[in-house]
């Protein structure tokens, strides 16, 4: 049995820190390059490991040094890769991840036989024994023959589209979306995949087409979320961010670890959120907080909070 598959890409990630962003002409000086496993779906699947859950990964790699190394590290740190596909003759898909002094990051991908997984390719049985189903950055009829699978067998479903799916539009992507309990994206894919510029809009729109939550993730400006019967707004803890690569995939293994846990959706976004914050002030896209790192994190956030709200209730007083 296991808590939470997801369903994508496993990817090899070569994050390269430099010291600024080289424009045409223009050369910048690279401080270190580190290799690693990544991919959304492996990604959010070591996040949920971290967590304390069970977790499996259904992608395609190929047969290959990249795919052999990847599999490795993600079975090393605990996820179940008995849904991964090998493609002999096959080349894994990469990123090259550029990170600036900032924290600020620009990708090239290259996504291999990952976008080769076919619908009929999807381990049911593995779905079977989950408990809910995450799908992220999929090509599309594999997405969702996925979620026809998941929502068949009664398992809840959450999907992160990324930006290339994101921008197919509402009304091509509106069967995953109905299929869709959780609908997690960014505000720059909120927008492109409605047309409204108004995140709220957005995601209002998302929500016409079936999906009961719908996730905006804000960065450094914190999350959205719209459900039937809440609309919640919640900024983002200050941190100083060394490596935003993976932050939106530990967000959503903190959210779907916390509703798991029986968690409302209002807390399970504060420890999401905190999941995030935590991961943005570490190097690589998997070096994930553990739930006891985040729950020490969240403990020392709200005694700052009540700090904070002392002082401001003295001054009035004296004021």
């Amino acid at each position: 049995m296991t808590d939470v598959v997801t369903i994508g890409h496993i990817l090899m990630d070569m994050r390269v820190l430099v010291d600024e962003f080289a424009t045409p002409d223009k050369e910048a000086t690279v401080y270190d390059i580190k290799y690693g496993a990544g991919g959304s779906a492996a990604n959010t699947a070591v996040g949920v490991v971290r967590l304390g859950r069970k977790a499996s990964v259904i992608a395609k790699v190929g047969m290959d040094n990249f795919g052999r190394l990847v599999l490795e590290e993600v079975m090393t740190k605990g996820v179940d890769i008995s849904g991964v596909k090998i493609k002999v003759g096959g080349d894994t898909g990469f990123t090259i991840v550029l990170i600036n002094s900032h924290g600020e990051i620009i990708m090239y991908g290259y996504k291999g036989v990952s976008e080769e997984l076919l619908p009929e390719e999807i381990s049911r049985e593995l779905i079977e024994k989950a408990k809910h189903v995450h799908i992220a950055s999929l090509r599309i009829d594999t997405a969702v023959h996925a979620a026809r699978i998941a929502r068949e067998l009664g398992k809840k479903v959450s999907w992160d589209p990324g930006r290339r799916i994101a921008k197919m539009g509402l009304e091509k992507l509106s069967e995953i979306i109905r299929l869709s309990n959780i609908v997690l994206l960014n505000e720059k894919e909120a927008e492109e995949m409605t047309g409204y510029k108004d995140y709220h809009e957005a995601a209002r729109a998302i929500r016409k087409h079936g999906a009961e939550i719908v996730v905006v993730k804000r960065g450094e400006k914190g999350v959205y979320a719209l459900a039937e019967d809440c609309e919640i707004e919640l900024p983002a803890y200050k941190v100083k961010a060394v490596d935003t690569t993976g932050a939106g995939d530990s967000f959503a293994a903190g959210l779907i670890v916390s509703l798991l846990d029986g968690k409302e959706l209002r807390e399970a976004l504060e420890f999401a959120n905190a999941t995030a914050a935590l991961k943005v002030t570490r190097l690589g896209a998997q070096v994930i907080p553990t739930r006891d790192e985040v729950e020490v994190f969240l403990r020392q956030q709200k005694k700052f909070e009540e700090i904070l709200g002392d002082l401001a209730k003295k001054s009035i007083e004296e004021g």
